[in-house]
């Protein structure tokens, strides 16, 4: 085997070896060949990469560029990223096993988060407020808030890198990333365009690691102004607990368990569809994954039948092939832990309709077959608990009281589907479900003009959208005596 790729941190706009001098190996999760080593990063090299950020945020480079020109270098980067579009979307099906034709979709719609910021950096300012006395002038602006620390999952690397990162520069920012330590090459790509875009060294700085050598070390740096972090709850919850303690803001998205619901008027082969792309699109490997579906009694045969056919012919495989529809999970103990949880389910009670089988997909890899399980309840920990794998639970209801009630009764909040011909129901059930994004007679449509925030232990903040950009920026009042009389004794009363 010819010797690996050694991937080093990108600090102040050059690759900077560990301070540690230790790599960790990347493996193709298709394969599970080693494809590449990677940086072990540790609270020094975090030092230094804040320290990076800090000198280029007040870098007049970078501090005194007008709005405009910032949104010049973000459209330029946006289409760097349609130029290298292929090599990218390559880069990513190697490192997490999503389909490569998933991924060139993705890759299609990636620079449109960089064109919407660009657009939307010399449109964010202030407002002038009425006072009561007219010789007093107050105005408010929003302004950058400095070094944001960003931590990226592994299942959508620059699609939640990009979230993060072209809002937080639109902004003025600068920013530190630490990616998962499962998929760093495609975020270190990212980081050489920007770059390459025209942003001065140490805007943009990315450390690779684990989490506890590198990622906590981020989340605890004074240098932060913020943390933005997309992953589990659990890691979620000490992160925001960090934030708290130091008074600085905190945007997490974090798990979910998505109800996917089909009402009795719906179009079932659509509905159907919809189900399927919920949970076994990315093999199920995404926090909005409608991994709970509700069917009502009426149609739940007919409905079932169609997604199990429809299941067990998804083709397991190479996920740099053309044919392939569901490719590898991205390492193994996350096959592991999706296998533990049908385990569970099975001794719950629940009954593995289909699949419920790890395989290699014939390559070795860390493959899971689309599974779906039936005869389950809402008190199930298959039903209650995020897997994030090809797993669906379906439940039938009879009433849409009922469906509303085991919708909601979830700790989650981060998305809902429903499926209904009728437009009084659509409303009403998008007004009742506790959910941040609710989509009716579609799933999974998403678009960085769109807001998205997750309620209940689904997250804090909203990402996407121009609500965003109070996330990373603060809001100044100045006031300002115009007048030229002379400023009256404060203890002399007027007449």
């Amino acid at each position: 085997m010819s010797e690996l790729t050694t991937l080093q941190h990108l600090i102040g706009g050059e690759r900077v070896q560990p301070a540690s001098g230790e790599t960790f190996e990347s493996t193709n999760p298709a394969t599970r060949q080693p494809l590449y080593r990677a940086a072990r990063g540790n609270a020094t090299d975090i030092d230094r990469a804040v320290a990076s950020a800090t000198a280029a945020f007040e870098d007049p480079r970078w501090r005194d560029l007008s709005q405009t020109r910032r949104g010049h270098l973000l459209r330029r980067l946006g289409d760097l990223i349609a130029e290298h579009a292929e090599e990218l979307a390559r880069m990513e099906t190697l490192d997490n096993g999503k389909l490569l034709r998933e991924m060139r979709g993705q890759l299609a719609t990636l620079p449109e988060y960089y064109h919407y910021y660009a657009g939307l950096a010399d449109k964010i300012h202030g407002d002038v407020i009425p006072t009561s006395d007219r010789r007093v002038l107050n105005y408010t602006t929003r302004e950058p808030l400095g070094v944001v620390g960003a931590i990226t999952p592994w299942n959508s690397p620059l699609t939640l890198t990009s979230s993060k990162l072209a809002p937080a520069l639109c902004a003025g920012n600068t920013v530190v990333i630490k990616p998962s330590e499962y998929t760093s090459a495609t975020v270190l790509r990212l980081a050489e365009l920007a770059l390459e875009a025209g942003f001065p060294p140490g805007a943009v700085n990315v450390v690779t690691g684990f989490g506890a050598e590198a990622g906590a070390p981020l989340v605890d740096h004074p240098g932060l102004a913020k943390i933005s972090f997309t992953g589990s709850t659990a890691t979620g919850s000490r992160i925001a607990s960090a934030a708290a303690g130091r008074f600085i803001g905190s945007t997490l998205e974090l798990g979910g368990k998505s109800p996917n619901i089909v009402f009795e008027d719906a179009n079932i082969p659509n509905a159907a569809m919809g189900v399927v792309a919920g949970i076994f699109a990315a093999a199920g490997q995404t926090c909005i994954a409608g991994s709970r579906v509700l069917v009502h009694r009426a149609v739940h045969d007919e409905l079932l039948e169609r997604v199990t056919e429809r299941a067990r012919a998804i083709r397991i495989g190479d996920p740099l092939e053309e044919t392939t529809e569901l490719g590898p999970l991205a390492f193994a103990e996350q096959r592991d832990k999706v296998a533990g949880y049908v385990e569970l389910g099975r001794e719950e009670g629940a009954r593995v309709l289909t699949g419920g089988r790890a395989t290699d997909g014939g390559l070795g890899g860390y493959f899971y077959e689309p599974t779906i399980l039936v005869d389950v309840d809402n008190s199930m920990r298959v039903v209650r608990e995020e897997i994030f794998g090809p797993v669906l639970a379906v439940l039938p209801f009879d009433t849409e009281e009922e469906a509303v009630r085991i919708a909601n009764d979830t700790e989650y909040g981060l998305a809902a589907g429903v499926w209904t011909t009728s437009l009084s129901r659509a409303h009403r059930m998008a007004d009742r479900l506790e959910a941040g994004t609710v989509w009716v007679n579609t799933y999974r449509a998403m678009s960085p003009m769109s807001p998205r925030q997750g309620f209940k232990t689904s997250g804090v903040g909203v990402e996407h959208g121009t609500e965003t950009i109070k996330e990373y920026t603060r809001l100044k009042s100045v006031w300002i005596n115009t007048g030229e009389e002379p400023v009256a004794d404060p203890f002399t009363l007027r007449s």
